[in-house]
């Protein structure tokens, strides 16, 4: 089994903390969010935020560059903030979309482990780590993932669909 590591840590998850850095209406939202699913984006933008501006604007740019494949300017500016950032985990989750879009599943792993040790509830680094362990064939290890993804947003739609489709019945 590849990911030993960050495979305990997402067995883990629910015993675990958020980093006391994370926007203070986070907890808020994730209690609202299995009841309304709108709440989403809410996390989002809260993840977003850092409560500095220009680590906030290097972080949006960031995600324009990977979405305009400019994946090499993406990757020096996710380097230059996390160095001045290292607590910050959706930088790291950026970070871990720009390797996995790369093919780059080790480094992608490696910056969810970060992501996910300091935001045990990001659910979107899960689904990340549930798809590259299905990439790699780890059934059981993608399982769960997307699991503690849905555990977290259980109207996570993909994920529910890769669990519908790796376990059928």
């Amino acid at each position: 089994m590849r990911y030993p590591h960050t495979l305990h840590l997402v067995e883990q998850l629910p015993a675990r903390r958020p980093a006391p850095t994370l926007h203070s209406r986070l907890a808020e939202y994730f209690e609202r969010l299995p009841a309304c699913p709108q709440v989403e984006d809410a996390i989002w933008d809260a993840w977003m935020h850092d409560g500095h501006e220009e680590a906030e604007r290097a972080l949006d740019r960031s995600a324009a560059d990977i979405a305009a494949r400019r994946y090499d300017i993406a990757e020096t500016r996710l380097a230059i903030l996390l160095r001045r950032r290292p607590g910050w985990a959706e930088a790291w989750n950026k970070l871990a979309t720009l390797c996995y879009l790369q093919g780059r599943d080790d480094e992608c792993v490696a910056a969810i482990h970060r992501a996910l040790e300091l935001e045990p509830r990001h659910f979107g680094a899960l689904a990340s780590l549930g798809e590259v362990l299905y990439s790699q064939g780890e059934i059981e290890p993608a399982l769960l993932a997307f699991g503690r993804a849905l555990r977290v947003h259980p109207h996570l739609g993909g994920a529910r669909e890769r669990v519908r489709e790796l376990r059928p019945c």
